[in-house]
């Protein structure tokens, strides 16, 4: 029987992995795939209506997405090795990327070092790329939100507010023992400070507020050279400040501030710095400098076709983003 008082909060699920027979299917692990697939999709989609050839993003994410993941979890292994090093823990547990923690920054560095790799292969500009995968990456960041919703972490204090997150003890069916990540709510018997902030919820609807914002900017200005992606950064780093200050689980602190909150801060300076810089760059990368050295030439029609070719190609980033009456007035986004 549910009280009142669970009735005006968010309950979590009971549970955040189920059992194919040995095999174990996590919630967490799912989110981060499935917003790995809509970055790389509306990152194509993107890039294409930007001139570049098709499958090109789907190339340098071959390299970004293992580089980025490999990186995620250095970095949260690196700012909390107590929890992998110190006595009582077990260090290969550092390697179980599968229960949870993975950080952002880490996750863009190396990312950006697999996706440089593959732009030179290829032959196209990294920043470009970088733009095109903006809005897709801060989305697929807020798809991986919803495993922590199923893991019950990334939370703040306790909230007595309508959108409180009831946090449930969970245990190992097997043995009884208390089990956070594997367990099952029992009886959904809460932990002391619940209900809490939901603040992975904060942060995820952040995320894609960001991805409109990004959007929108790149539509009106036109951002090439890195600006879009910029963007991103520089708005994700304010989110994520008010995010951390939020949490109440367990995190490292430099000069009684989370090392997140630091780490935001200098990354928020960098992105805006790259900002003013990049405004001198001009405009946007013409879609030739997008085709690769895979690319098949044809000869331009560009000289011909005027102005018009440019309004083709803006309508055509229109239509990936937002959807635009064609000219038989019916919508053509897909």
């Amino acid at each position: 029987m549910y009280s009142a008082a669970f009735l005006a909060t968010i309950p979590s699920p009971d549970q955040g992995v189920w059992h194919l027979g040995p095999i174990p299917i996590r919630a967490y692990a799912l989110c981060i795939i499935a917003g790995i697939i809509v970055a790389i999709w509306w990152s194509e989609r993107r890039w294409e209506a930007r001139g570049g050839t098709k499958g090109a993003i789907l190339d340098v994410a071959v390299f970004a997405v293992p580089f980025g993941l490999v990186g995620g979890r250095l970095y949260h292994v690196i700012t909390d090795p107590e929890l992998y090093f110190t006595e009582g823990k077990n260090p290969w547990n550092a390697f179980a990327i599968w229960d949870g923690g993975l950080g952002i920054w880490g996750a863009v560095a190396l990312g950006a070092v697999g996706a440089l790799i593959a732009c030179r292969r290829k032959g196209i500009p990294l920043p470009a790329v970088a733009d095109a995968m903006a809005p897709g990456i801060i989305t697929a960041q807020a798809i991986g939100r919803v495993g922590n919703y199923f893991n019950q972490e990334l939370y703040g204090g306790h909230a007595d507010l309508p959108w409180g997150l009831e946090i449930y003890q969970r245990f190992d069916p097997a043995t009884g023992a208390p089990d956070a990540l594997g367990g099952v709510a029992t009886g959904h018997i809460p932990l002391p400070d619940s209900p809490v902030h939901p603040t992975f919820l904060y942060e995820l609807i952040w995320n894609l507020l960001i991805a409109l914002l990004v959007v929108w900017a790149d539509r009106k200005f036109k951002l090439g050279h890195g600006r879009a992606f910029a963007l991103y950064v520089a708005g994700y780093t304010v989110g994520r400040c008010g995010t951390e200050l939020l949490r109440s689980d367990h995190a490292n602190h430099i000069l009684g501030l989370r090392v997140n909150v630091w780490v935001s801060i200098l990354v928020f300076l960098g992105a805006m710095a790259y900002l003013i810089l990049a405004a001198r760059r001009g405009p946007r990368e013409a879609p030739e400098t997008l085709r690769g050295k895979d690319a098949v030439v044809v000869e331009s029609t560009s000289d011909v076709a005027g102005p018009a070719a440019g309004e083709k190609q803006a309508d055509a980033e229109e239509t990936v983003d937002a959807g635009v009456p064609g000219e038989n007035g019916k919508s053509e986004k897909s």
